[in-house]
């Protein structure tokens, strides 16, 4: 029952992909569907993989870590190619003592919002010759509680990024206030990549996806909406 679940629980994410792509103009194939499997071990993970899902989120290191390889390995002669097609993608907070292990493991980290993480992440590109896909993240809603760069120093950031550190940022992410209207924050953050020359938004997740489609977001981060609710105490620490 809960196989069935999470492969039509894609299935419908994927429908309400292509109808807000419809509706915004765009073509489906510009949006990449991030299923975010953090709290969720292989056994259900393996239906959604079996199901055509290539692109997986994960909120923690060391939780990836113990459970991908294996999973990758496993597919890989099937799926063909080095890695079976899978992405894997970090979409939690990073700490800069994990930056090895993350560029290591990750294709795509979502959550670059410091100076202290942009350096340790160079330095691991460079010494590894990995190059994962870098998007800063915007603390659209100045929450003191959340990660995120604020939006007035995101400029700046990026400029740092850039030129102190050599880094490549290819895109931003934000993740809206839960008791705001999301539209305004993937607007601004929309336009501050614009500004910026940055083509990647990191936006949307299961509540509100559609939304962020409309407002360019070329990455999705959707987790509930496929693999159903989570029992982890952390669920609630970025609701995706």
């Amino acid at each position: 029952m809960e196989t069935m679940s999470r492969t039509s629980g894609l299935a419908a994410v994927r429908d309400q992909i292509a109808a807000a792509c419809r509706d915004a103009g765009r073509d489906p194939a510009t949006v990449t569907l991030v299923a975010v499997s953090k709290t969720f071990d292989a056994e259900a993970i393996e239906p959604v993989i079996a199901a055509g899902q290539r692109v997986f989120g994960e909120n923690r290191v060391q939780e990836a870590k113990a459970k991908w390889p294996p999973l990758i390995a496993r597919h890989s002669q099937e799926l063909g190619g080095r890695d079976g097609g899978i992405e894997l993608h970090l979409v939690g907070s990073l700490q800069s003592n994990k930056a090895k292990e993350a560029v290591a493991l990750f294709d795509a980290v979502h959550s670059v919002d410091r100076p202290s993480l942009a350096e340790a992440l160079a330095k691991e590109i460079a010494k590894q010759g990995r190059k994962p896909l870098l998007f800063a993240e915007i603390n659209t809603g100045a929450e003191p509680q959340k990660a995120g760069v604020l939006p007035q120093d995101a400029d700046g950031f990026l400029a740092a990024c850039r030129d102190r550190y050599g880094l490549v940022i290819s895109g931003l992410m934000c993740i809206p206030p839960a008791d705001e209207a999301p539209a305004p924050h993937f607007a601004l953050t929309a336009k501050i990549a614009k500004r910026n020359g940055l083509k990647l938004l990191s936006m949307g997740m299961s509540a509100d996806f559609p939304t962020a489609i409309a407002f360019g977001a070329t990455h999705v981060r959707v987790g509930t909406a496929i693999f159903g609710a989570r029992s982890s105490p952390h669920q609630d620490a970025i609701r995706i």
